[in-house]
């Protein structure tokens, strides 16, 4: 028997072996490309060579018979190359454009929907949730599927007035980075504390360091050395729970869901921009999310209806205000929005106009 390949531990592999012939061929020599439909892309390259990619959503999590079912459909309509992006899209490469239509139907009976791509609602990117990291207070994965079932349409049209980037995490430090619209945990109360396994299991001195606000000390507790939070400094962001399982943060009451908006990555037309605050405290409520659902195609209508052409969620809300923001989406509008951290006197809501 041949030797099995041994995993390289030194990042991600190499994409050239895997990669489609006319791309790895046309590597950087792009003349143009183009949208013919919602979900697909065509691309010319200045050797008049062709590709055409169709984009399909997926579950994220994803079982090994949903794996071969997708390489079974590359193998039979895609010439045997597909690839998975970073937002949990599949995309597929053809080299002639009588094969698009004939992999969109059979990815369609097969359950994927097919779009993403111009001004749409793209796939959710999302942290680990429940199934792989060991701090969540909520299942990211979980909240995705219930997002994306309701914004079915929103992924497979273009008709957003640009794209439209959304994230979740599962705790407050935030993996699924910025977006026009984040769904985060917010935890509202400080840890609770097991003192009988805080010896046994934690390195006070490194829990201790974890902690951004200097909230944690160390302290003796019924003859045994363990750890104290000052509940005045505590922010609640839940970082000590990795390092300590026995400071307990996650709650299936105090744990809330909030949604941000206005985050950008790109530099595209304007400046990255961090996402703002403007709905807290909604019940994390599996499996469907009700209430986070209904607040976040709110904001999308409002967006849709009133953004004027290719802006984005952030310049949209830049060029309205707040205020208009607020009264557009029929959110509540309380002191806890106020940014009133002394560095970020140029953030939401720092003004001496502020109303609520």
């Amino acid at each position: 028997m041949t030797e099995p390949r041994r995993p390289i531990e030194s990042g991600i592999p190499d994409p050239f072996p895997y990669m489609h012939p006319l791309l790895k061929q046309n590597y950087g020599q792009w003349k143009w490309h183009d949208r013919p439909r919602p979900g697909v892309l065509h691309h010319v390259a200045y050797g008049g060579d062709e590709v055409w990619t169709v984009k399909a959503g997926t579950q994220r999590q994803m079982d090994v018979y949903t794996v071969r079912k997708l390489c079974e459909i590359a193998d039979a309509f895609a010439e045997g190359h597909m690839r998975f992006t970073t937002r949990s899209n599949v995309e597929f490469m053809v080299s002639s454009a009588d094969k698009v239509q004939p992999l969109i139907d059979a990815l369609d009976s097969s359950g994927f929907p097919v779009g993403g791509t111009g001004n749409s609602v793209s796939m959710i990117s999302h942290t680990q949730g429940w199934l792989h990291c060991d701090i969540p207070a909520t299942d990211a994965s979980g909240v995705v599927k219930a997002l994306m079932d309701a914004m079915y349409h929103e992924f497979t049209h273009e008709e957003m007035p640009n794209r439209v980037k959304i994230t979740t995490s599962c705790c407050q430090i935030n993996c699924g980075g910025q977006g026009d619209i984040a769904i985060n945990i917010q935890h509202t109360k400080p840890p609770v504390i097991n003192h009988d396994l805080v010896s046994k299991v934690c390195e006070r001195p490194a829990v201790v360091a974890r902690c951004p606000v200097a909230a944690i000390r160390p302290a003796m507790v019924n003859g045994k050395p363990s750890l104290e939070v000052d509940e005045k400094k505590c922010i609640c962001c839940g970082a000590c729970y990795p390092p300590c399982p026995p400071m307990q943060i996650n709650d299936p009451v105090h744990s809330k869901l909030a949604i941000w908006v206005g985050g950008k990555h790109s530099s595209t037309r304007s400046k990255p921009t961090f996402h703002k605050l403007v709905a807290a405290g909604i019940p994390n409520n599996p499996p469907r999310w009700p209430e986070a659902t209904e607040i976040v195609l709110k904001i999308l209508h409002a967006y849709k209806e009133n953004a004027k052409a290719w802006e984005r969620m952030g310049e949209w809300i830049e060029r309205i205000g707040w205020p208009r923001f607020f009264e557009l989406t029929e959110l509540p509008f309380t002191k806890f929005h106020v940014d009133n951290w002394r560095g970020s006197r140029v953030q939401l809501n720092a003004s001496a106009q502020l109303h609520f």
